[in-house]
């Protein structure tokens, strides 16, 4: 698994509720996306960025969701993202520990 970690710069003066309200209305769409195992959204507790985790199948699949569309996209409603790719050789959840 492939764990992309994205953060972009957020308005500090934005509400919560608005940061949560944005996200919510912009989860469906992650519902479908090939690859995707996961997405966790981020908020900063000082508003100043926000982001995401993503767990993916794949570092192919990630990259083929991080177009410079993606990015342009993401650059003009918050500003330029920055994503770190991490192996995640060992993933640990309630019903158990997975290897790979």
């Amino acid at each position: 698994m492939i764990v992309a970690v994205v953060r972009f710069p957020m308005d500090p003066s934005t509400s919560a509720e608005a940061v949560r309200a944005s996200f919510e209305a912009s989860a469906p769409a992650y519902q479908s996306v090939p690859g995707l195992a996961r997405k966790h959204f981020l908020h900063a507790a000082d508003g100043t960025e926000g982001g995401g985790v993503y767990l993916w199948e794949s570092r192919e699949a990630a990259e083929a969701w991080y177009t410079e569309a993606w990015i342009e996209r993401v650059t003009q409603k918050f500003g330029a993202p920055v994503i770190d790719y991490f192996e995640s050789p060992v993933t640990v959840d309630p019903d158990g520990i997975s290897v790979g």
